[in-house]
């Protein structure tokens, strides 16, 4: 892997380099364990620990079939499926391995004793299966996470309505987290030159999400003007949405739940901030009983940053602590989008304030390839800025999972992979210099 390593960072590798590199049988990565899959059965879901159930362990590496391709991953981050995966919450993630190894062929692969995670990568294309044309070895690439077949109609205008849509390194084997993955060709897109590998790793899942919700007509449609409800803005999701509204002309109003975050987003040029930490928002009073007077208390503080507008669209990811909220104070009319419910799945709001003042929710998960494709595209062109605070190595993924499980983050949290330190892989200094600040951001909060 050493010997890898250095023919990427080599300025004078060439395509035949990397193709007559040998590929190593085995390699390092971040595992889940199928016979510990209920090790935390009976724990509740805010005292498990990912480190428990994180291993760093030698896998066999798999060849590339028709249409995939093996990729030296240089560095890689973690999301919220990688805490989702680590819990085993909702469902030990094996159980989708299994629904996937049913459909036969290739898949049947995927079914594994263990299960190599995560949904982000910034590498090298080591090698290609039969009938991949557009990217060879050598190529520097980065991953989106979208795995879909494509043998149904219903995924041929938007791919994330496909049948057999699923996500890569959660409910897929051969992930990210490890120095080697296994992808699909169809989901390479280009590594953006000015950043370097662990910059480049972290905008994937989080970015593409942000864009398909908040900008594409497939999820709010954000327009110039709207006033944007962003939950959780100095976060790995929210961080991209608040760039989003910001570049596309419309008013965020960002929630936070500390200073350091506020901080962080006046930096991005944001002046409506809440921190829901100081201002003491509740929404439940027990398990079972939501605060209306809390909705409105939060309802009134938005009128005072927006001069006595109500949102447009309400940016909700935290699902059930915040749900309820978030359907009070959209505006007549507004759209509540929602993706990934990190505090619960089961969401409660009143209908009246949907039905009776004809708001919208609508659900978005990940992006199609079009939209990851043009979610990457801002970032290459230095539109769209990483959001990566800190970085660890690869042996130390389980402190990485646990610093997001414990939200003792900001931002985006890098791995390093086969990459031997911080600072490698920058092919454009000139469009770095130009956006240094913008970059680092989140690493000097």
């Amino acid at each position: 892997m050493t010997d890898l390593a250095a023919a990427i960072e080599s300025p004078d590798a060439q395509t035949h380099d990397f193709a007559s590199l040998p590929v190593p049988e085995s390699y390092r990565a971040t595992v889940l364990l199928k016979d510990e899959q209920h090790m935390f059965d009976g724990v509740p879901v805010g005292d498990r620990e990912p480190a428990k159930s994180l291993h760093l362990s030698d896998v066999p590496t798999p060849v590339p079939g028709p249409g995939e391709a093996l990729i030296a991953v240089m560095a890689s981050s973690v999301n919220y499926n990688t805490v989702w995966s680590a819990l085993f919450s909702p469902v030990p993630t094996f159980a989708f391995l299994e629904r996937y190894a049913r459909t036969g062929g290739p898949a049947a692969r995927h079914d594994l004793p263990y299960h190599v995670i995560g949904s982000d990568l910034s590498g090298v294309v080591l090698r290609t299966g039969p009938g991949v044309r557009r990217w060879q070895p050598g190529d520097r690439v980065v991953a989106h996470c979208l795995s879909v077949e494509l043998e149904d109609a219903a995924g041929h205008d938007d791919t994330m309505l496909d049948p057999e849509q699923r996500i890569w390194g959660f409910e897929t084997n051969y992930g990210g987290l490890a120095e080697l993955a296994l992808v699909k060709a169809n989901q390479l897109m280009p590594k953006a030159g000015h950043l370097t590998w662990e910059e480049a790793a972290a905008p994937g899942l989080v970015n593409s999400t942000a864009y398909r919700q908040l900008v594409s007509r497939n999820g709010a449609a954000m327009k110039v003007g709207d006033t944007v409800l962003i939950w959780g803005a100095g976060g790995g999701l929210g961080s991209y949405a608040t760039q989003y509204a910001l570049a596309g002309g419309a008013t965020p109003i960002c929630v936070v739940s500390s200073e350091q975050k506020a901080e962080i987003c006046r930096a991005m040029g944001v002046e409506a901030i809440i921190d829901r930490g100081a201002e003491n928002y509740r929404f439940w009073r027990d398990e079972d009983t939501q605060d209306q007077k809390e909705w409105k208390r939060f309802g009134r503080r938005i009128r005072e940053l927006t001069g006595g507008d109500d949102v447009d669209i309400v940016f909700e990811h935290p699902g059930r602590e915040t749900f309820g909220a978030s359907v009070y104070v959209a505006r007549r009319g507004g759209t509540i989008v929602t993706c990934a419910s990190t505090s619960g799945y089961r969401h409660e709001f009143d209908n009246r304030y949907l039905w009776m003042h004809l708001k919208r929710i609508i659900g978005s998960h990940f992006a199609n390839y079009r939209e990851a494709w043009e979610a990457n595209r801002l970032v290459v062109k230095g539109r769209i800025h990483p959001t990566l605070s800190r970085t660890y190595p690869l042996t130390d993924t389980g402190q990485a999972v646990t610093a997001v499980h414990r939200n003792h983050h900001h931002g985006k949290v890098g791995v390093l992979c086969l990459a031997p330190r911080e600072g490698l892989g920058v092919t454009d200094p000139e469009l770095r210099a130009r956006h240094g600040p913008a970059i680092n951001r989140f690493r000097t909060a």
